[in-house]
Order: structure tokens, then C-alpha cells, then sequence
């Protein structure tokens, strides 16, 4: 993409608004596991001023969870035990706080503002940098998903709220609904991302993992920005040697 791997440098949107390290990207999701690497503080200074947010304790978390990276997590059940009675982290492994079970936050955290990891790998494949999209932002988690993607839609509710008034910049969320989609008045993702686009927070929201079928697009309020996956130039071949000698290379991943 082009980015400066150091996160000092200033792409050219960055020299009209603000740094980097000025910028709170709050994420929507399943929580964050805040021992990855992609989560450490480094040579970060406090967070900006404008930042009002808490760590919210819990199960396995408390309020020196966080740091100058991870400025800021809180977790949503409420709305989730309304509806369906009390979360039982016995039959269902999970965390009564803002601790990521299931890796899907910890994953879009560090896709969006992780800090520059060395030397790092997928099973030694494609070993090198790994970096977030923009690597000194501050990160704050709004745990509002169970495992298996069971979000409350009060729950989401709540968590835009408190994004709001804690003063995150940006919301990035990676979740959706299936088709057809829900109208606009009916859905949480489209009703908070709404609210948060009166108060100037660009909210960047996923187009989900279907398609490339017409219609397949799982967020399309013209108010939020839907980012679809893409693909890349690489392969990752790895060969199988056979107790014959015999070395069989694997399909590629593209």
C-alpha cells in the first residue's frame, strides 16, 4: 500500500488533520487480547487530551490492562443476557470482560492500528513486518460479540454511544448481517454509525465475506464507508518430503 513503515512519517492526508499517535480508532467486535505484541505501548506519549474513555475491569482484565497503545476497553452482556439469559462461561468458553476468546477483535484491532511487529510470521510463511494501517494510533475496544459472532443489537447500541462521548476519532467495525438486509431504522450497525456520522466520526464498517453475487453486500448505509477483502501478489508454496524421498509442493494460498 505504500505505507511508511516507521509510522513517523506523514502520508499527505495526515499533514491536514492529525498525527498518527493523535488519533483514538475505537473498534466494535469480540474483544482484544492485549499481550499481542501488536498492543505494546513502545515509545508512545499519553494519549491525547480530547480522550475521555476507561478501562473497564472484568474477568481476566483490569484497569492496567491498558496503556498509551491500548488507551481504552470496555465490554457489553446486558443487552446479550436480556435476551437470552445469563452468559455461562462454563458451556461456553468465554470472558466476562473485554478479553478477546475467540481472536476476531484482536485480529481487526491489529489489522486497523497494530504496532509494528519484527521478524513475525503465519507458520513461518511470509516472515517480515507486520503493521497496522496506521501503526501509532491508539486503539480502544468496545467488546460487544460472543463466540461464534452472537452480537446484541442493544449491546451495539450501547457501544456506539460510548464511543461517542469518549471521543475515538474513527470507528472501524467488522460485522454485519446476512441478506436481505434489515432497513436502516431497524439495524444498530446503521443507527450508531448514523449517530456517530452527525458528531464527524467517519465509521469504516465491513462489506462482509460473501459475493461476488449482486446483492451480497452485508452494510450499505451511504453514511458509513463498506470495505470489502481483497486479495494480494503473493504465494506461500510449502513442500511435503514423503518417506520415498518424493516432495510434493502444496497449493498455493493467494
Amino acid at each position: 500500500m505504500g505505507l511508511p513503515l516507521d509510522g513517523l512519517t506523514r502520508m499527505p492526508i495526515q499533514k491536514t488533520h492529525h498525527s498518527e499517535e493523535d488519533l483514538v480508532i475505537g473498534i466494535i467486535d469480540s474483544g482484544i487480547w492485549p499481550e499481542s505484541e501488536s498492543f505494546k505501548d513502545n515509545t508512545l506519549p499519553p494519549p491525547p487530551s480530547s480522550w475521555k474513555g476507561v478501562c473497564q475491569e472484568g474477568e481476566q482484565s483490569s484497569k492496567s490492562t491498558c496503556n498509551r497503545k491500548l488507551v481504552g476497553a470496555r465490554w457489553y452482556v446486558k443487552g446479550y443476557e436480556a435476551a437470552k439469559g445469563p452468559l455461562n462461561t462454563t458451556e461456553v468458553p468465554e470472558y466476562r470482560s473485554a478479553r478477546d476468546h475467540n481472536g476476531h477483535g484482536t485480529h481487526t484491532a491489529s489489522t486497523a492500528g497494530g504496532s509494528q511487529v519484527r521478524n513475525a510470521s503465519f507458520m513461518g510463511l511470509g516472515r517480515g513486518i507486520a503493521r497496522g494501517g496506521a501503526s501509532r494510533a491508539r486503539i480502544a475496544m468496545y467488546k460487544v460479540c460472543r463466540l461464534g459472532g452472537d452480537c446484541s443489537e442493544a449491546d451495539i447500541l450501547a457501544a456506539f454511544h460510548d464511543a461517542i462521548s469518549d471521543g475515538v476519532d474513527v470507528l472501524s467495525i467488522s460485522l454485519g448481517s446476512g441478506t436481505p438486509l434489515p432497513d436502516y431504522f431497524a439495524s444498530s450497525l446503521d443507527i450508531g454509525s448514523f449517530h456517530a456520522m452527525e458528531k464527524g466520526i467517519p465509521v469504516v464498517i465491513s462489506a462482509g465475506n460473501d459475493g461476488p453475487d449482486p446483492a451480497s453486500v452485508s452494510n450499505t448505509a451511504p453514511w458509513s464507508m463498506s470495505v470489502a477483502a481483497s486479495t494480494m501478489d503473493r504465494s506461500f508454496p510449502t513442500y511435503i518430503m514423503l518417506g520415498n524421498n518424493m516432495s510434493i509442493k502444496t497449493p498455493q494460498f493467494l
